[in-house]
């Protein structure tokens, strides 16, 4: 019989931060990206009518405040649309991504303004680099002469400590469906950032470009204060090389709240009742006021207005313990916080002396903070649990699972098209047939054929498009589609063997629970995704052959054994692949290793040179976009070890939902409000 849904089991260690050892300070890439938007608004003299791409809002939200943009000129605001443009300037600046679209309708404005007699002067700010069809199409509207084109160089942008973002939710369209391959040249340009700031990559996996000079790097000083833990390597991902991780259902608390509500540039739209201050509790009931965290008292929030909300730990430190936790360990972890916070009332009852008073009125404010955090966080746990108990979301968990353990695949498989009956979403359905495809090595024809024709049936076939683009290359492992007699085949994952070579799931028998809360695949309640598992290849190989705090000796003194056993082990050092050869080369792509030469402009002194008792940092870059549990997967191995921390960059934060949306074409942002 095929192993049951793993419950959403419990991971401890998930939570744990070690604040001593030192990290890369990602607070200089955003002051650069501000520094570099208020550079560029001063280029152009006097008030100025800023026409902004929509795409665009929330990122430059995390760089810049709309008050600073006012203080530099910035008149008015308007999305970038079609339709009249009314400004009231005689400066207009459109920063925008060079989209054929967008250009369009820059050049239908400036045309339109001429036949009004309008007379403005126009600047082009591309993000994050010219194109030569811009220039192209503008030349053809008969407008090229009326503007100036110069760009606004975004790069990586801060989202948490330890992770850095370009902000481009196209990226795995563009790269995989459309072919446009700027996004590698526009990442490979903010890596060399990332080495001109921090210091250079002393060793490079998968990528070629880095090691040559780009003409657009142009030129920046190292800040010495930004990296107190010195780079060791750069590993790069291509999101190919794991399609099966973004498919599934995210079970921590971040990646649910993703999957659930939505997160998009580290924003939340929640009802307004879950950001009201609470009312301040009774000292003769302090626990009066505090919210329940039952599960028995989950009561949906619906019909609500509501508001965006800036999901970040350096204002809600209660976020930070809860983002990496499977969600199953959510409700205690509220309820410790709630008693925790009812003693601390209970404190001022008492109060005896003035002093002691005083201290009381002292912590007031971080309590009310707190209390605040528990009553959204506990709002958004009621939320996910609504969700979570769902018939059909257990049904999609039960069938991911046990396509993940290759049993029946063919009822799991008539499973899907019973969803689409049942009132399944789109986006569940075709994430399902992926997952299905990939870990199958593909579908039956007929049963393909049948599901195909289900799915247009039921949601229309408006979505022929995206079955389409599903079956186009390389994609075609996940959707194939009938080949040429000449055409090769597409190479296709053998996951029953990468699942075994890279210990990807552990099954929920009793005795296996303890390993699944001490293993990277506690984040999916007992799989490990491939990609973090190729990072530990190299930076903690233990980890991929069992778990490391299983073997980790105890420290002197440590009476809690195997639970502090790894923050005692010391990383070992970056030496490649050594050891996986023959897995790696069943994995899609190319597998490369460059150690750059002395003397290069990327070289550095080798990592082997340092001090025993130094931290360095690991830098993992997903090409593609990555999802928040592999940001938690992460944090995980490198809680794991003393020596080597993690910073992870990625194109964006992608979901099942986001990536689906993407390739179908369909706009996913919420537009906000003109300003």
């Amino acid at each position: 019989m095929a192993p049951a849904p793993a419950p959403i089991s419990n991971a401890p260690q998930a939570a744990q931060t070690d604040k001593h050892e030192p990290s890369i300070n990602t607070d200089v890439l955003r002051d650069i990206g501000t520094r570099s938007l208020i550079d560029t608004l001063n280029s152009v003299n006097g008030a100025k009518t800023l026409v902004l791409d929509p795409s665009l809002a929330g990122p430059l939200g995390l760089v810049i405040e709309v008050s600073t943009l006012k203080n530099h000129g910035v008149d008015k605001m308007f999305w970038l649309e079609a339709g009249p443009l009314a400004a009231s300037t005689t400066n207009i600046v459109y920063l925008c991504r060079p989209s054929i679209k967008h250009v369009k309708i820059i050049a239908d404005q400036i045309k339109r303004h001429a036949r009004e007699s309008q007379k403005h002067l126009y600047n082009l700010f591309l993000v994050p680099r010219k194109s030569t069809v811009v220039t192209r199409i503008l030349e053809e509207e008969g407008v090229l002469g009326d503007i100036n084109i110069s760009t606004y160089n975004l790069q990586f942008i801060p989202i948490a400590d330890d992770v850095v973002s370009l902000e481009n939710e196209n990226a795995f369209k563009e790269l995989w469906v459309d072919g446009d391959e700027t996004a590698v040249y526009s990442s490979a340009l903010a890596l060399v950032t990332l080495q001109k700031l921090y210091g250079p990559f002393p060793r490079i996996r998968l990528a070629t470009l880095l090691t040559r000079s780009l003409p657009e790097q142009g030129t920046l000083e190292p800040d010495p204060s930004a990296a107190t833990a010195p780079i060791d390597s750069l590993i790069i991902l291509d999101r190919h090389v794991d399609m099966i991780t973004p498919l599934l259902t995210q079970l921590t608390y971040e990646g649910l709240v993703d999957e659930v509500i939505g997160i998009q540039n580290s924003h939340i739209e929640i009802p307004l009742s879950l950001l009201t201050v609470p009312n301040a509790p009774n000292p003769s009931n302090p626990s009066a006021a505090l919210p329940s965290t039952s599960a028995s008292n989950v009561t949906p929030v619906s019909n609500e207005k509501t508001k965006k909300h800036h999901l970040t730990p350096a204002t809600d430190p209660l976020f930070a313990e809860l983002r990496d936790l499977n969600f199953s360990s959510v409700g205690k972890r509220l309820n410790k916080v709630a008693h925790r916070l009812d003693e601390d009332y209970k404190a001022r009852l008492q109060a005896k002396t003035v002093a002691q008073l005083r201290d009381f009125v002292g912590k007031l404010g971080g309590l009310q903070t707190e209390h605040q955090a528990l009553r959204l966080h506990t709002g958004l746990s009621e939320m996910l649990v609504s969700h979570t108990r769902t018939e059909l979301f257990n049904k999609s968990l039960e069938i991911q699972q046990n396509l993940l353990a290759s049993y029946e695949t063919t009822k799991q498989i008539n499973a899907i098209e019973e969803l689409i009956a049942q009132g399944a979403d789109m986006q569940t359905i075709i994430r399902l047939l992926c997952l299905a495809s990939l870990t199958t090595g593909g579908i039956k024809t007929k049963a393909l054929e049948s599901i195909k024709r289900e799915i247009l049936q039921a949601f229309g076939y408006n979505y022929l498009p995206l079955l389409l683009s599903l079956s186009a290359h390389p994609l075609s492992a996940v959707l194939p589609v009938p080949l040429p007699p000449s055409s090769d085949p597409p190479s296709k994952l053998p996951f029953a063997a990468v699942r075994k070579s890279l210990r990807l799931l552990i099954d929920d028998s009793p005795e296996a629970i303890e390993e699944v809360e001490n293993d990277i695949s506690y984040v999916y309640s007992g799989y490990a995704p491939i990609s973090v598992r190729l990072v530990q290849c190299v930076a903690q190989k233990g980890g991929v052959i069992s778990n490391p705090a299983e073997k980790a000796p105890p420290a002197d003194g440590d009476t809690n054994g195997k639970a502090n056993a790894e923050k005692h082990l010391r990383a070992h050092p970056i030496l490649g692949w050594k050891g996986f050869e023959d897995t790696l080369a069943q994995i899609p792509g190319e597998t490369v290793d460059i150690t750059p030469k002395a003397g290069n402009v990327n070289s550095s002194p080798s990592v082997t040179s340092l001090r025993n008792d130094q931290t360095t940092t690991t830098v993992v870059f997903f090409l593609g976009g990555c999802t928040y549990t592999e940001i938690a997967a992460l944090r995980w191995v490198s809680r794991q070890n003393r020596g080597r921390k993690f910073l992870i960059a990625t194109t964006s934060i992608i979901s099942g939902k986001s990536l689906i949306d993407s390739i179908a074409g369909a706009d996913s942002r919420t537009k906000e409000t003109s300003r």
